[in-house]
């Protein structure tokens, strides 16, 4: 079963749980999925592929990420709870994320491959990196490690 069809079945069961958070998050998941699948000229009730709901999701994520940050900055710590729980309910469906040690480590090998020796290739590292682990660590994480491996 794909990202998508598990994303449509757990609709009408937290219908049923009466869990609202969790009913509109899903709800708002799915359009995102119905935007994307229109956005590739495709029928609405196509489905996307793993990697295309995915990406879909982490897009999600890093919106619910940026609206807590600004909702927390704003004094509006209510709002942000909001947004913290849907975060947890976007999070359940990406990929358990790399532990920073790891991800060090994946970058420490990287660099022996490539031969990177100075900071400007850092982009070139990035890239590589971010390839590598292929949704498994957030972008902004591996920017840091790069930038602390690469002094």
């Amino acid at each position: 079963m794909t990202i998508h069809e598990s994303i449509k079945i757990s609709i009408p069961e937290a219908l049923r749980a009466k869990d609202n958070v969790r009913l509109t998050t899903l709800r708002s998941l799915l359009t995102a999925f119905t935007n994307a699948v229109i956005a590739k000229k495709q029928k609405p009730n196509e489905l996307l592929s793993d990697d295309e709901a995915l990406a879909v999701i982490k897009r999600a994520a890093n919106q619910r990420k940026d609206s807590i940050e600004q909702y927390e900055k704003g004094g509006r710590a209510e709002l942000a709870e909001v947004e913290k729980s849907e975060l947890v309910i976007i999070e359940a469906f990406l990929p358990e994320q790399l532990p920073r040690e790891e991800i060090e480590k994946i970058t420490r090998a990287k660099i022996d491959e490539l031969g990177i020796t100075e900071k400007k290739d850092a982009g070139r590292l990035m890239g590589a990196v971010m390839r590598e682990l292929a949704g498994r660590a957030d972008g902004a994480v591996v920017k840091e490690v790069v930038n602390t491996i690469l002094v």
